[in-house]
C-alpha cells in the first residue's frame, strides 16, 4: 500500500481491481512488518476491520457505497476515543480506560465507511514533540530511521509516512499535527477552532487542543476535512461553519491572492536551510504574480507564546489529571508528572498572564490578516533530528500562533534545496478559510 492515496485506493475500489477486504489485509501485514520498528501503534482492531471491510465489500457490491472513503484504512491518535479498546493518551495510568463510546469524529469516519485499524502512538499525554514514549516505544521517522517523527501525533504522522494508510487522525495543541508532518514531509491540517468536534478527545489543554488529519496529498487532506468538519450539538467547543462552506474550494487566479510574510527577523534562528528553502519558495511565489506584503506582529512574541501556551497546557492537564496522578504517578513518567505537577500549582498571576498573552496574539494576527489570503512562514525553524539529540526548544515556536488564535493552519512539504529531509511551509488564514488553504497549498506546492 506505500505511496498510494485514499483517491487511488477508492478508485480501485470502483472499478472492482481489488476489495476492502483485500486492503485491510495488506494494511495489517504491513503493520506487522514494519511496526515492530516503526512503533506507531499503541493498540490494532484486525477483527473489527475485517468485519467493517466485510460490510464495506458488501455495500459495493450492492450499489451503495457510503462514497469516496468507504473501504479506506485509516488510523487515529491514542488520544481519541475507540469504542472497547483504552484511550490512553500515551499514559500508562490510563491503559484500562476503555471507551464506552466512540469518539464524534470516529463516528464521521466511519459514517463515511472509512476502516478504522487501531490507535497510534502519541508523545506521552500529548505534552511533547518527538513521540519518544516511555511506555509504547520510541516512535520512528520512516524518511530516516533513528529520527522523531515529531510530536506530540508522531505515530500518526510515521503511519502516513509508512505508507500503512493514506489517511490518520491527530491532535493539535500547539503544532501537535502540524509538526510531524512537517519531520514527515506530509500534509497536515489544524483546523479553524471548533470546525471538527473535539467530543471524544483526551484532552491536554481544551482551550487550545484541536482534532486534525495527516495525510500523503492535498486531495485525501480535503476529503478527510469533509468528512470530519460537521457540527456536533453536544460538544460545547463545536461552532457551524457558515452558509456555504465547503472543503472544497476551487483554484484561485495567481494574480489575485495576497500572502502575509513575517519581518525576517522571526526566521533569524531556523535552520540555515529551512530558511533557504523558504526564501526560494517565496522568490518562487513572487515570480509567477502572487503579491507578498510584509506584515506587523509586533504582539506575536514566539517564545513568549510557546511558554504561555505550555502553561496554559500544564494548568489545564493538572486540573484534568490531577486525581489520576494522585491515584498512580508510577503510570506517568517523571517528566510528564513534574509538569502537570508545576501545572497544579502555578501561580494564577502567572497563568492568567498566559491567558492575556493568547488574548493578545489572537487580536493582532486577526487585525494583520484583514485583506490576506493567508500569512505564510515556515512550519517548524527545523527538520527532523535524531532522538539521540536534545527536542529543541523552538518546535513549536511557529506553529503556536494558530492555536492562540483559534485559526486555521496548513502544512505542507516542499523540497530542501540540499535534496535532504524535506522542509515544510506553513499557512495560517482567517477563520473557516480551512478548504481555502489547501487549495492554496496544492498551488504553491506545484510552484
Amino acid at each position: 500500500m506505500s505511496e498510494t492515496t485514499a483517491i487511488t485506493l477508492s478508485n480501485a475500489l470502483c472499478s472492482g481491481r481489488t476489495t476492502a477486504l483485500a486492503l485491510i489485509d495488506a494494511a495489517f501485514d504491513e503493520i506487522a512488518q514494519k511496526d515492530p520498528q516503526l512503533k506507531a501503534f499503541i493498540e490494532t482492531t484486525p477483527e473489527t476491520a475485517r468485519a467493517d471491510a466485510i460490510a464495506s465489500d458488501a455495500r459495493r457490491l450492492g450499489d451503495n457505497s457510503l462514497g469516496p472513503l468507504d473501504g479506506i484504512p485509516v488510523a487515529i491518535k491514542g488520544n481519541i476515543a475507540r469504542y472497547g479498546i483504552a484511550t490512553t493518551a500515551g499514559i500508562r495510568a490510563f491503559s484500562n480506560r476503555i471507551a464506552t463510546e466512540d469518539a464524534f469524529v470516529v463516528k464521521l469516519l466511519q459514517s463515511a465507511g472509512a476502516i478504522i485499524l487501531g490507535t497510534l502512538n502519541m508523545h506521552e499525554g500529548a505534552l511533547g514533540g518527538t513521540t519518544d514514549n516511555p511506555f509504547w516505544g520510541q516512535c520512528q521517522n520512516p524518511l530516516a530511521p533513528g529520527f522523531t517523527p515529531g510530536g506530540s501525533s508522531g505515530g500518526s504522522a510515521a503511519t502516513v509516512a509508512a505508507g500503512i494508510v493514506p489517511i490518520t487522525l491527530g491532535s493539535d495543541t500547539m503544532g501537535s499535527v502540524r509538526i510531524p508532518a512537517a519531520y514527515c514531509g506530509l500534509w497536515g491540517l489544524k483546523p479553524t477552532a471548533g470546525l471538527i468536534s473535539n467530543r471524544g478527545l483526551f484532552h491536554l489543554s481544551w482551550t487550545l487542543d484541536t482534532i486534525g488529519p495527516i495525510a500523503t496529498n492535498s486531495t485525501d487532506l480535503t476529503l478527510a476535512l469533509s468528512v470530519l468538519a460537521k457540527y456536533d450539538p453536544d460538544c460545547i467547543d463545536s461552532c457551524r461553519a457558515p452558509d456555504g462552506w465547503t472543503a472544497h474550494q476551487p483554484s484561485t487566479n495567481l494574480s489575485d491572492i495576497v500572502l502575509g510574510v513575517p519581518n525576517d527577523t522571526l526566521l533569524a534562528d531556523c535552520e540555515p536551510e529551512v530558511k533557504a528553502a523558504f526564501n526560494h519558495l517565496l522568490s518562487a511565489i513572487q515570480a509567477v504574480g502572487i503579491q507578498t506584503l510584509s506584515v506587523d506582529l509586533s504582539e506575536w512574541q514566539p517564545t513568549r507564546l510557546r511558554r504561555a501556551g505550555l502553561l496554559i497546557s500544564e494548568a489545564e492537564a493538572g486540573h484534568l489529571l490531577g486525581a489520576a496522578l494522585d491515584k498512580d504517578a508510577d503510570g506517568f513518567s517523571d517528566s510528564f508528572r513534574d509538569m502537570i505537577s508545576y501545572g497544579r500549582t502555578a501561580p494564577g498571576s502567572k497563568v492568567a498572564a498566559a491567558y492575556r498573552c493568547l488574548s493578545e496574539v489572537r487580536s493582532g494576527v486577526c487585525r494583520e490578516l484583514q485583506g490576506l489570503d493567508a500569512i505564510i512562514l515556515p512550519t517548524t525553524p527545523q527538520r527532523a533530528f535524531p532522538h539521540v539529540s536534545p527536542a529543541p526548544a523552538s518546535q513549536a515556536d511557529f506553529t503556536a500562533l494558530a492555536n492562540a488564535a483559534g485559526l486555521p493552519a496548513l502544512a505542507f512539504p516542499i523540497p530542501a534545496l540540499d535534496h535532504g529531509l524535506p522542509v515544510s511551509i506553513q499557512l495560517v488564514g482567517n477563520a473557516f478559510s480551512d478548504g481555502k488553504l489547501i487549495a492554496l497549498g496544492q498551488m504553491l506546492s506545484s510552484i
